[in-house]
């Protein structure tokens, strides 16, 4: 689970022991977290719960396969390898991590959200400079604060590598 969502649930806790109400609850988080907030549906769920005496901010267990395959660890091992080769495909990630492609890129987009702008660029043909442009800083401007710092966090990385090789070329990446 996210930790913004548990986030927002200990927060849904603290407000109900407050005595808040499900609707001031809702407008408290949608003003701390912006568009990282939970749904109304699940903040007014969530208040709910606690107000019934809930104490734990976690999911129930699920009926079903449980999902087994993602594990923090291969998350971990996925955002080294991007790290070392940005170049790397999923389909040689998820050779390299035993997963399936699908796993490779929910693990990419929803937990390391890592999604390229290149990609939502591909195939569309521009009449002028200017529609580049627009079409640039709308895509740049639908950025989330999470977005930026996870690109903030590899060019931190991608920087060190660069002042650790003391100015000797490097492919990439690697170090």
């Amino acid at each position: 689970m996210s930790d913004c969502k548990t986030e927002q649930r200990v927060n849904i806790k603290f407000l109900v022991k407050l005595t808040k109400s499900s609707s001031e609850t809702f407008q408290l988080l949608t003003e701390a977290y912006g568009e990282d907030c939970m749904s109304r549906a699940r903040v007014f769920e969530w208040h709910k719960r606690f107000s019934e005496g809930r104490e734990t901010v976690k999911d129930d267990d699920r009926p079903g396969r449980p999902r087994t395959a993602v594990t923090d660890d291969k998350i971990e091992k996925i955002r080294d390898m991007i790290r070392k080769n940005r170049r790397l495909g999923v389909r040689a990630i998820a050779e390299k991590v035993n997963l399936d492609r699908e796993s490779v890129r929910r693990i990419l987009k929803e937990e390391l959200n890592m999604t390229r702008i290149k990609s939502v660029l591909k195939g569309t043909n521009f009449l002028s400079e200017e529609e580049v442009k627009a079409k640039t800083m709308e895509l740049l401007n639908s950025l989330t604060e999470h977005d930026l710092r996870n690109c903030f966090e590899l060019w931190q990385h991608r920087m060190q590598l660069c002042v650790n090789s003391e100015g000797n070329y490097f492919e990439g990446d690697h170090s």
